[in-house]
């Protein structure tokens, strides 16, 4: 058996989105790069995507960029290359796995003989269609079961997750397997005083104050926070880093209502490489979102040394483990408690920082990307002919 493994990747998001999803698969391409094996890494997108997050992979050992043959696509036929004319590119490039990064595969994968994998983040439009339109819940359900069909094996990014693919998917067992998503290797060195300075100065960043990182949506709960700031000192802020929707609106009119304005910061299009100085500088990471597949900012915070405060209901406790305080996500004078809790001098902080980043070790790339590649060699170990 050749030891080399041809892997093809989907990578519109490795090369567009800027959020968890292409935070995903660039760190996952990194570490699988950077691993002591033979892979190589083709990563399939429709275009180059954001110079920005393309040159985050670009370079990398073992890594080369592929886009459509056909230089005249329109955004509708990227969408239907994407969709399954993929397919035929793979073929040609002797493509022996393809891995699906963000919940998709493209039609006709199956039956070309190549094996597939696919990373199911979360299902929260079917454990909780109150936060969709109803559309979309039809269309993502439609493409979850699709990909269920062409799909020989799939990674959850966590027990939660595995369950609600279980629940909802009727799968055999023994085609999910939980595979963290790893932290990308930046959090965890601390940014010089300099660049903290030089970061705070750029947004205007309050002396004191609280972290929250992710895209403003009802979902994300971040509402809760903003009530419970009222019940905290009132030298401490909250800063929100995160793309906004209209559910921004209904934070900024209690924000008003209730004279915050002094003390809630909204920070968008915020770049990642700013991003750890932004986290050095709180003193408490909040995250009080409903429903989480995992949620990674968790692990970005530990592993920038804050404490962190979450909310009960899924992965969350799973992601950053037993130090990490949780409360109900309707109840903002538990989660104004628990932050109170977690404030520069507040009793048995320091130790439950350095138990949390303990626990966070099992989150690590390299241990990740071995998980991830003995798929890919078991996946081909049963077809010895892709080989």
């Amino acid at each position: 058996m050749n030891d080399s493994i041809i892997v093809g990747f989907d990578a519109k998001r490795i090369v567009r989105n800027n959020t968890g999803l292409g935070s995903y698969g660039r760190t996952l391409v990194r570490d699988l790069a950077y691993q002591p094996d033979t892979l190589r890494l083709r990563l399939y997108a429709p275009d180059e995507g954001r110079d920005s997050l393309r040159s985050q992979v670009e370079g990398l050992p073992r890594v080369s960029l592929c886009y459509p043959k056909e230089s005249s696509f329109l955004p509708f036929d990227k969408a239907l290359w994407r969709d399954h004319g993929i397919v035929k590119d793979l073929i040609k490039d002797k493509v022996q796995v393809f891995h699906g990064l963000s919940g998709e595969l493209p039609r006709g994968i199956r039956k070309s003989g190549i094996r597939s994998v696919v990373t199911i983040h979360d299902l929260i439009f079917l454990r909780h269609p109150e936060f969709y339109p109803w559309i979309d819940t039809k269309i993502y359900a439609w493409k979850f079961r699709r990909t269920l069909k062409e799909a020989d094996h799939i990674i959850a990014i966590s027990e939660c997750t595995r369950r609600d693919v279980l629940e909802y998917g009727q799968v055999d067992p023994s085609r999910v397997s939980v595979i963290y998503q790893s932290c990308a290797p930046r959090f965890t060195t601390r940014p010089t005083p300099v660049e903290q300075e030089q970061t705070r100065l750029k947004y205007g960043l309050p002396k004191r104050f609280i972290l929250n990182v992710g895209t403003i949506e009802q979902r994300k709960n971040i509402l809760l926070a903003v009530k419970a700031l009222e019940m905290l000192p009132s030298d401490v802020s909250l800063v929100i880093v995160g793309h906004q929707t209209t559910y921004t609106n209904q934070v900024l009119q209690y924000v008003s209502s209730h004279s915050l304005q002094r003390r809630v910061f909204m920070l968008h299009d915020v770049p990642d490489a700013d991003l750890p100085a932004l986290y050095a500088q709180a003193e408490v990471f909040v995250y009080p979102s409903v429903y989480e597949g995992f949620g990674i900012p968790i692990i970005e915070a530990v592993s920038c040394g804050l404490p962190v405060v979450g909310c009960t209901g899924s992965c969350l406790e799973e992601a950053g483990g037993p130090d990490c305080l949780y409360v109900d996500p309707s109840d903002p004078e538990a989660l104004a408690s628990a932050i109170r809790q977690s404030l520069r001098g507040a009793e048995g902080r320091e130790e439950r920082i350095q138990r949390s980043q303990t626990y966070i070790r099992r989150f690590q790339g390299e241990g990740v990307a071995n998980q991830v590649a003995a798929i890919y060699r078991q996946l081909l170990s049963h077809h010895p002919s892709q080989l």
